[in-house]
């Protein structure tokens, strides 16, 4: 797989060769909303809580995420190597925090790792995450955490494989 971090297009993040055309990573803008959803909704877990019907919330959670610089969220886009239309097939969300703890250190959070099922096993979700822990870096964060369901055992696996430590237990409340 070629991967180039400095993409002639200042808009793109990165970009990954793969078997059906080249993926190049960017700054998610409003019309990636609905692609972006529909990314979500396609794990099954996340599939019931989302509602693919109205965007209203959704584009009202992206102008949030997009107008707070403390945030970052990215989609890739695969164009195909036989040059049809662009498709969105992974995104991802960054957000820098900070915080007292750590002698007051920044840390980052990566939430939302979608990739299309149609791009598995071809590292492109290991390379997205990698972009994510270097641009963590650059950015001053001594920290960068994510959560992933119990369940998600290949998810562990992965991360596991990227150098994440299991070191806590995370909990919520669905309010």
């Amino acid at each position: 797989m070629n991967t180039d971090a400095t993409a002639a297009d200042s808009r793109t993040f990165l970009t990954l060769d793969v078997d059906s055309g080249t993926v190049r990573f960017r700054r998610a803008t409003l019309g990636d909303v609905a692609g972006i959803v529909r990314l979500v909704a396609e794990d099954p877990l996340a599939a019931a809580r989302e509602d693919l019907t109205d965007m209203a919330p959704y584009e009202a959670a992206f102008a949030a995420i997009d107008a707070d610089p403390g945030h970052l969220l990215v989609v890739g886009e695969l164009h195909p190597a036989d040059g049809a239309h662009p498709t969105l097939v992974a995104t991802f969300q960054l957000s820098f925090l900070p915080g007292l703890s750590r002698k007051g250190s920044l840390r980052s959070q990566i939430e939302a790792v979608r990739v299309s099922d149609s791009l598995r096993g071809q590292g492109v979700g290991q390379e997205m995450v990698r972009w994510a822990i270097d641009e963590s870096r650059r950015r001053g964060c001594r920290l960068i955490q994510l959560t992933t369901d119990k369940s998600r055992q290949d998810a562990h696996r992965f991360y596991e494989r990227l150098g994440f430590v299991a070191s806590h237990e995370g909990m919520k409340l669905r309010l």
